[in-house]
């Protein structure tokens, strides 16, 4: 039986991911940034384990686990929780910016060196929910596109440094999803939000557990799933 922690699972693909783990017999733990949130999603998921800590405050999450009990084993560590928040270059401010490469960038670089002692002994998996902005940049979206675009670089250098301890590393990079973030982005556009046009949150746990599920003599780098409609 696997042990995977997870954040994002209380909504869209993190949701999908989740429920399909926990279904299939899986242990799962689940992050929550805090304690009520946390008790919402161990009533949705029975059984599951939560750890509490603010990813828009990467410097305290080892403090936070330090005051927790953390899994002994971990064989994969999902980065799918992730905030977005539009606007062009001129208005954005440096909250906006820090906030987004704080929650996108900063704190899946610091959970995955807490949690890599036991990922490299259970030579786990390390898996990056990205975003078709992490491959190009558009007016409008310059901070998220550029903790998106940073996220793509430290999966690259985890995977060349951890290649050796028998860790796989894989980014998937969504086109848009239907999701309450899409929803988010949707009125931030101006635009109507319709999310049957959009890709449903379960055909992305699909492949993620595709590639989590992968016999160990291969590893998906990056995968890119796109709107088929």
């Amino acid at each position: 039986m696997a042990t995977h922690v997870i954040t994002g699972a209380g909504s869209g693909i993190g949701a999908a991911v989740t429920r399909r783990l926990h279904e299939r017999g899986d242990e799962v733990v689940l992050h929550a940034r805090d304690a009520g949130r946390a008790k919402e999603l161990a009533a949705e998921f029975p059984g599951a384990q939560t750890l509490v800590g603010d990813l828009s405050d990467p410097g305290k999450l080892s403090w936070a686990f330090s005051h927790q009990s953390l899994p002994d084993r971990v064989d994969s560590l999902l980065h799918i929780a992730g905030v977005v928040d539009l606007g062009p270059v001129g208005d954005l401010t440096p909250k906006t910016w820090l906030n987004q490469l704080n929650v996108n960038l900063v704190a899946p670089a610091e959970l995955t060196r807490l949690f890599l002692p036991q990922l490299r002994v259970a030579q786990g998996h390390v898996l990056f929910v990205n975003s078709g902005s992490g491959l190009n940049a558009h007016a409008g979206w310059a901070a998220y596109a550029a903790s998106k675009h940073g996220l793509k670089a430290l999966a690259d250098s985890l995977r060349h440094e951890e290649h050796a301890n028998g860790v796989r590393v894989t980014s998937v990079y969504p086109g848009r999803t239907a999701s309450p973030m899409q929803a988010k982005v949707h009125q931030q556009e101006g635009k109507e939000y319709d999310p049957t046009k959009w890709i449903d949150p379960e055909s992305v746990a699909t492949t993620i557990l595709m590639a989590l599920d992968l016999p160990r003599d291969a590893e998906v780098n990056d995968l890119t799933v796109r709107p088929g409609r």
